[in-house]
């Protein structure tokens, strides 16, 4: 069963990790891409559900969040690379860190700090190396700001889910956030989005692929796997997403993100696997004793 568990939470990751070249599709703009993405995808994991949602105060913030950062990362994604979009979004547990206390009572320690400083090191390497304006990234500075504001929300969208799922008494309610965050998505940009353009079924296909595959499937195996491994695995084997990321973009769209995005890329990624394998050494040693 934990072999099956890890092979299913590498597929979501993988599956993850295709975004960034699906989004690039050139029919289509960024609100274009983000409403029948997420509508489809709200659609999937409906019929998987079976249409058997749950609601609640927090799932519906939590849902507005999630939508806000669907928007947002497919936005940032058409405007600069991909390698850009995705290290930014990664950059989300510095903001979690900043939030836990807050919002869920959970303090941060001054070795955080050390982490903190590697984030925002990262971050500022990808702003620094920020590759000319290209076909596939035709305004990186808009691109990257709004890469910063995605990573903010995803930070809500982790802090929420986690109170969410907090409530045992009522399981589902994370996987509903997902769904209803979808729809939101869909709802939101579709005024905007409409009418959509006549454009090669390649790029149809694509997009449908987004909404079933890259988001739907995904976290169906990742819901599946995610109760069978431990946090710190799941979370390990899940930075495969942000390392494919790009490489899917450079071979399918000839998009290269850029020497210092790689650099700042690594240093958020590592600093990331450090700090979650020394979180889980420090559980170890509570529960041994």
């Amino acid at each position: 069963m934990t072999a099956t568990a890890r092979l299913q939470t590498l597929a979501a990751a993988v599956l993850f990790s295709t975004g960034g070249a699906g989004i690039k599709v050139a029919t289509f703009s960024g609100l274009q891409v983000s409403a029948l993405r997420s509508g489809i995808a709200a659609i999937a994991l409906l019929i998987v559900l079976r249409g058997r949602l749950a609601w609640s105060a927090s799932v519906v913030f939590a849902s507005t969040v999630y939508a806000a950062t669907l928007t947002l990362f497919v936005l940032s994604t058409k405007l600069t690379t991909a390698a850009n979009a995705i290290f930014l979004q990664a950059s989300a547990p510095l903001y979690v860190l900043l939030l836990a206390p807050m919002m869920l009572g959970e303090h941060f320690k001054r070795r955080d700090l050390i982490y903190l400083l590697a984030i925002g090191l990262g971050m500022f390497s990808c702003f620094v190396g920020q590759p000319p304006s290209s076909v596939t990234a035709p305004d990186p500075i808009r691109g990257n700001l709004l890469g910063v504001v995605c990573s903010i929300t995803w930070a809500f969208t982790l802090v929420a889910l986690r109170h969410v799922e907090r409530d045992h008494s009522r399981p589902g309610l994370g996987m509903s956030a997902v769904v209803v965050g979808n729809l939101f998505a869909c709802v939101a940009a579709m005024p905007i989005a409409w009418p959509f353009p006549a454009a090669p079924t390649v790029e149809w296909a694509t997009l449908v692929y987004l909404g079933t595959c890259q988001i739907g499937l995904a976290y169906v195996c990742l819901t599946a796997a995610i109760r069978h491994l431990p946090a710190l695995e799941v979370s390990l084997l899940l930075l495969v997403e942000p390392v494919l990321n790009p490489v899917w973009t450079w071979v399918l769209r000839g998009e290269h993100p850029g020497t210092w995005t790689i650099v700042g890329g690594a240093i958020i990624l590592t600093a990331s696997a450090l700090r979650s394998l020394h979180d889980a050494r420090v559980a170890t040693k509570v529960v041994a004793e």
